[in-house]
């Protein structure tokens, strides 16, 4: 397997994320959508490698705004919002600067990964590489590919895993994968049971933890992901957000990244 260049397209977390862990493979270049975007990435991606500690590769990030920057990259990641319109507009942006021979892949957690195939044009060489949030201490990636996906494709992207220092499952290309297609049935069971039985979210969060062994509670697991982004993994892949979540989201309380959510922090 040939050693990767990697791009990463998008400022968020998952991009930041993925970019500081990448440093392992060598130099890295992130595509950020404007000047504000690529400062705010910057110091995001700094706070990243400090905390990977020892962890962290030798590569270096470069934070840019001009996709020509991409150019001789082997191996590009997208890590933008989760909509198929925007995703299918930076493949339109980047596709000129993707040589023959590298790879488009996409973080998508519940977006069919065969439609993004299609919508990029190279669906031969596509690949899904769902990351989980902090990139920089999940372990898992579930690895999902269209049909048409080549041989070195899948070789290629299973390699870059291992590089990355994770762990890779294949999973079909089906809504939601394996995680979040069990995790949100989950997630949401325990807000409708709350809403039953008006428990407080301290008390399911302390029971789940204590009784399942689990790290972190349904309700403070939602606010960190996001109720608006669990929201819309859940009408992506067919499970029914409860109510409670709804009006939450209506308020402006949307977990950590607002302040308040089932907690306020």
């Amino acid at each position: 397997m040939p050693d990767e260049k990697i791009a990463v397209i998008g400022s968020g977390a998952i991009a930041c994320g993925v970019a500081a862990v990448a440093t392992n493979t060598g130099d890295v270049t992130l595509l950020a959508r404007s000047e504000e975007s690529a400062e705010r990435a910057r110091g995001t991606v700094a706070k990243n490698i400090e905390r990977m500690g020892d962890e962290a590769g030798s590569g270096e990030v470069t934070v840019t705004t001009e996709a020509g920057d991409l150019a001789g990259s082997t191996y590009f990641i997208e890590a933008v919002a989760e909509d198929a319109g925007v995703k299918a507009q930076v493949f339109e942006q980047v596709l000129p600067h993707v040589g023959d021979d590298a790879i488009l892949a996409t973080t998508t957690s519940s977006l069919a990964v065969g439609e993004l195939a299609a919508a990029s044009g190279i669906p031969e060489r596509f690949a899904g590489l769902h990351v989980f949030n902090p990139v920089t201490k999940m372990a898992l990636v579930e690895l999902a590919f269209p049909d048409q996906a080549s041989e070195e494709t899948r070789e290629r992207s299973a390699a870059l895993c291992e590089a990355l220092g994770k762990t890779a499952v294949l999973v079909p290309d089906l809504p939601g994968f394996v995680v979040n297609r069990l995790l949100f049935d989950y997630l949401f069971t325990a807000v409708a049971y709350m809403e039953e039985t008006g428990l407080e979210p301290e008390a399911i969060d302390e029971a789940m933890k204590l009784g399942a062994g689990h790290p972190m509670g349904p309700m403070a697991l939602l606010d960190f992901v996001g109720l608006d982004v669990s929201a819309a993994i859940g009408d992506q892949i067919g499970c029914t957000p409860p109510q409670t979540v709804r009006d939450l989201i209506a308020e402006g309380k949307l977990g950590r990244k607002s302040g308040e959510g089932f907690y306020t922090y």
